[in-house]
């Protein structure tokens, strides 16, 4: 049998879980799975290897069943459960579920009465007016889905960050523990920390790049071999994405990790400065006239250019390669200045974890306080709560966090921006918070001046803390709505309110890109993981790496704060902030 990976494990159990949506399963059952999922995804440790002993029973979130069907798959290769289910659909059927706003109840629906079974047969449904003539969907509906396939093909062959991330970083490890590699990194655009990405770049230093060519076509994640030489090898993993493999000498080493990392139009802009001083750079080495600057690491490559070292997140010639040479480069935010975050979810919404099992959670990662923003009732299809219920959330709050010692949850809301700017609770309630995000989670076609002034007028409360996911996009799925993000920062500025950069992989918004003009408006950033299970507070890693991106310092954001600190600063009218 194959190896069996922690990928093949985590993607058998979402198939389960998606199978059972579609067979009109108990909910209770498919978001076991899902769940299941989620756990094996960020399990820190060997998981596969304990699978295959049988050895999960001390794992929070196992149940006797589910330890069973992992210790089959992991032992086995393979499922019966999972393989009875599949069978009884075809296999282009998983295809609907990467439309954007296509359900399981809707995707049974088309499936039972229509017999699409692929994205193909769905858009000549629509097309041909099938769908629209369906009880429950309509003209809209279809107008919409075909917007949902469009984008797919316009995504295509593209991967989010997160989604990316755990995998290249078991692939780089696993790279790093050959006995014939003395380096070894991720380059290109995951380096860079590029929001999405088309492939990845690995490059190893050894003396025998035949072996480690070889090597890397024989990951068990491989699906396919595109190209094997003596020194580049590409393949194609099980979830489409490509990965390239170049294996250079120690010495070429530093030249290559520069070059592969990028951007094209940095790399531009720093090969015309080293020949205005009479040098040529490549990949492999610097070249001229005269004694050539001895070179070990990649930081000696811009020392050798007169430049401070310029971190990967930043080099997009947007500015980098000046601060440099002015000594004007940002010391960047770094993981462990975070303190603790904000707007999180629990199941008295649509979260999967109580409020004690977040706070725990959190307090395991070394966090000093989390701030609980559950849905407001505008959110009723996230179970959003009322005036009654808020209420009793926020007693249950600060009963808790007479418990803790070095610990505090945060009460607050994630309140809705109505269609008008107003906001989903009164003054009265919302000044009852500790704090408060306001987002939009809905009327996302207004125009871009209307949907602009509607959330500005939601910032310009005097109790809305911050502003979440500003643009609302989910990454690879749904653009952005049309919103003026330079009136937004401006507002913010002249407000006081905090923007979010919200830290989930499928969002990462507000935009890398906007986060030097806001820090230059003084425009304070929190780094939110919009947690709706405590797995996804690892997304905060995400978060620092964009906010590193968008040039942004540790005193650039709020939650860098101690939690006395924090506390003092929300105390504070929003105009003295």
């Amino acid at each position: 049998m194959a190896e069996v990976t922690r990928e093949h494990l985590v993607k058998t159990l979402e198939n389960i879980a998606l199978l059972l949506e579609l067979k009109g399963e108990n909910p209770f059952k498919t978001r076991a799975y899902r769940n299941g999922a989620e756990i094996v995804q960020n399990f820190d440790g060997d998981i596969v290897t304990r699978a295959t002993k049988n050895d999960l029973k001390d794992i929070k979130g196992f149940g006797d069943a589910l330890q069973q069907k992992l210790y089959e798959l992991a032992s086995t290769g393979s499922l019966a459960y999972h393989e009875n289910l599949r069978a009884e659909f075809p296999e282009t059927l998983f295809e609907l579920f990467e439309i954007q706003g296509l359900g399981p109840k809707k995707i049974k629906t088309v499936y039972d009465q229509l017999e699409v079974d692929s994205v193909a047969s769905l858009k000549k449904a629509c097309e041909d007016g099938k769908v629209a003539s369906l009880k429950g969907f309509g003209a809209k509906t279809a107008e919409k889905i075909l917007g949902a396939i469009a984008n797919r093909e316009k995504f295509a062959n593209r991967f989010r960050l997160g989604d990316v991330g755990p995998l290249a970083e078991t692939l780089l490890e696993r790279l790093k523990d050959h006995p014939k590699v003395s380096r070894a990194a991720i380059a290109g655009s995951y380096r860079r920390s590029k929001e999405t990405l088309h492939d990845l770049d690995f490059l190893v230093a050894t003396t025998e790049p035949s072996e480690l060519t070889s090597f890397f076509a024989q990951m068990p994640e491989a699906e396919e071999i595109i190209v094997q030489g003596s020194t580049k090898t590409t393949i194609r993993l099980e979830n489409g994405l490509q990965c390239d493999l170049r294996a250079v000498s120690n010495e070429h080493f530093p030249f290559a990790l520069q070059y592969f990392t990028g951007s094209k139009e940095h790399n531009v802009a720093l090969r015309s400065l080293a020949l205005k001083q009479g040098l040529s750079l490549n990949e492999y080495d610097f070249t001229g006239d005269g004694e050539m600057p001895e070179v070990h690491e990649e930081g000696d490559i811009y020392r050798a250019l007169g430049l401070l070292f310029i971190p990967p997140e930043l080099r997009e010639n947007r500015g980098e390669i000046e601060a440099s040479d002015q000594g004007k480069l940002p010391d960047l935010i770094k993981k462990e200045n975070l303190r603790g975050t904000f707007h999180n979810h629990t199941t008295a919404s649509d979260g999967n974890n109580s409020l004690l099992e977040m706070a725990e959670a959190a307090h395991d990662l070394g966090l000093e306080y989390l701030g609980i923003a559950d849905h407001s009732k505008a959110s009723f299809q996230a179970n959003g709560l009322n005036e009654l219920r808020l209420r009793e959330q926020i007693s249950e709050i600060r009963a808790l966090n007479e418990q803790f010692d070095d610990f505090a949850l945060i009460a607050g809301s994630e309140v809705d921006i109505l269609k008008d700017g107003s906001l989903d609770f009164d003054d009265d309630l919302l000044q009852e918070l500790d704090y408060c995000v306001a987002s939009v989670h809905n009327s996302f076609t207004l125009d871009e001046d209307t949907m602009t002034k509607r959330i500005i007028r939601a910032m310009e409360n005097e109790h809305v803390t911050m502003l979440g996911h500003v643009t609302g996009r989910l990454l690879l799925k749904r653009d952005p709505y049309a919103v003026n993000i330079e009136k937004i920062i401006a507002c913010a500025s002249e407000t006081r309110t905090v923007i979010e950069l919200n830290c989930s992989p499928y969002r990462l918004d507000m935009d890398w890109r906007w986060w030097k003009k806001a820090r230059e408006k003084n425009v304070l950033c929190s780094i939110n993981p919009d947690a709706h299970r405590i797995e996804q507070l690892q997304s905060l890693s995400y978060g620092v790496r964009l906010a590193r991106k968008g040039w942004l310092r540790r005193n650039d954001v709020l939650n860098t704060k101690s939690l006395k600190e924090v506390q003092a600063w929300l105390a504070l009218p929003k105009s003295e902030r």
